[in-house]
């Protein structure tokens, strides 16, 4: 049995060896599937330039919406400071109006009490 073996291990690497060494002929279709194969891989090839030029695309689209938000904070930043110092000039313009409306009005009434007195006087 153990002959039997390996007279079966040595006809197999016989065959093994016969295989490598190139002295089998390739079926006849093989460079039909040879050409097909080809053919697949540069589909493949075309379809990952496609995607690859999608990702790239996308990527960049990325980096321009980041340079934006960047820019945005800043310009957001700029016009709360902008903002904040004029609305406090608003008010105080306000409240320097409101005070010469009360002047006026004081000084109204108190020309109104002069007439009075005036008039009365008389």
């Amino acid at each position: 049995m153990a002959g039997r073996t390996r007279r079966w291990g040595l006809g197999v690497a016989a065959m093994a060896l016969w295989l490598a060494s190139g002295c089998a002929e390739p079926p006849e279709d093989a460079e039909a599937r040879l050409a097909q194969l080809e053919a697949e891989d540069k589909q493949m090839d075309a379809a990952l330039d496609v995607v690859e030029t999608r990702l790239l695309g996308n990527q960049s689209k990325l980096h321009l919406w980041q340079e934006m938000e960047r820019r945005h904070e800043q310009v957001s930043a700029i016009q709360c400071r902008v903002a904040d110092s004029h609305l406090m000039a608003i008010a105080e313009h306000y409240e320097k109006q409101e005070a010469k409306a009360r002047q006026l009005t004081k000084r109204r009434r108190m020309a109104a009490v002069d007439a009075a007195v005036m008039t009365g006087s008389r």
